[in-house]
């Protein structure tokens, strides 16, 4: 496996640790629809949080969220519109990122509520 698949399923596994450690409950993960994929779904009472995970090995070339375009918002609220027409479902949707970097020297995580209402 390459090494920036290794760590994006790293990075996963860390926003699910921490979205558990903070009372969600992870409702799907990899959800995919046509072109688009969801890493997380996860909800906390009556929200919906879609939640992009973004693992980097260094912030060099900038934060790991701005690597978030408006090609990929796009997709992802097509998909998640589908998700919630198809599973009929009556709740709040907010989109979350969760940014990590990870290296020899530093581990981060952050997660960003509401994240695309922010660029």
């Amino acid at each position: 496996m390459a090494k920036h698949n290794e760590l994006g399923e790293f990075g996963e596994e860390l926003a699910v640790e921490e979205l558990e450690k903070k009372g969600y409950e992870i409702v799907e993960r990899n959800w995919r629809y046509k072109k688009a994929e969801i890493d997380i779904i996860a909800r906390k009472n009556n929200v919906l949080a879609i939640v992009e995970v973004k693992t980097r090995s260094s912030d060099y070339f900038g934060d790991p969220q701005d690597f978030v375009n408006s090609k990929k918002i796009k997709m992802l609220v097509e998909a998640v519109n589908e998700y919630v027409v198809s599973k009929d479902l009556e709740v709040e949707v907010r989109f979350d990122i969760i940014a990590i970097i990870k290296n020899e020297n530093q581990l981060t995580i952050e997660h960003l509520e509401d994240a695309f209402f922010h660029f």
